[in-house]
């Protein structure tokens, strides 16, 4: 999907949605579609998907070292822009949160156990509740 028609097609589901639920309900719902997700909030709802303080791994980083729980938060916010800018160039996905599983989480990866096809369900469960 060029990115024109992505923005009239947010555009248009903003007007919607504002026309029948009102502003405040709509934000939450039109920014999880966007690239325009607070990337600070995203990151504390992958946190707790990942399994908080308790993770093996930390915000599910496991690819990169990293030193303590700061400087994972921090490769994990870079993996969330990173990917909103890849977003924009990509036609694939109309939903940027499935398109950042896809490629922070995805399904039947070499070290997938089963279970990463509830992570953006998860990562959904907590960002409602931020």
């Amino acid at each position: 999907m060029k990115t024109a028609t992505y923005f009239k097609i947010l555009f248009l589901t903003a007007v919607v949605c504002v026309f029948l639920i009102g502003v405040e309900s709509c934000r939450a719902a039109i920014d999880a579609n966007s690239a325009n997700i607070d990337s600070n909030i995203l990151a504390n709802a992958i946190f707790k998907a990942e399994g908080g303080k308790d993770a093996q791994y930390l915000y599910g980083i496991r690819s990169i070292k990293y030193k303590n729980e700061a400087d994972a938060r921090r490769i994990c916010i870079n993996t969330i822009n990173n990917n909103k800018k890849r977003f924009l160039r990509q036609d694939k996905y109309g939903d940027y949160l499935e398109f950042l599983a896809s490629k922070y989480c995805p399904v039947n990866c070499d070290n997938d156990r089963g279970t990463n096809k509830y992570w953006l369900k998860n990562v959904r469960y907590f960002l409602k509740r931020s």
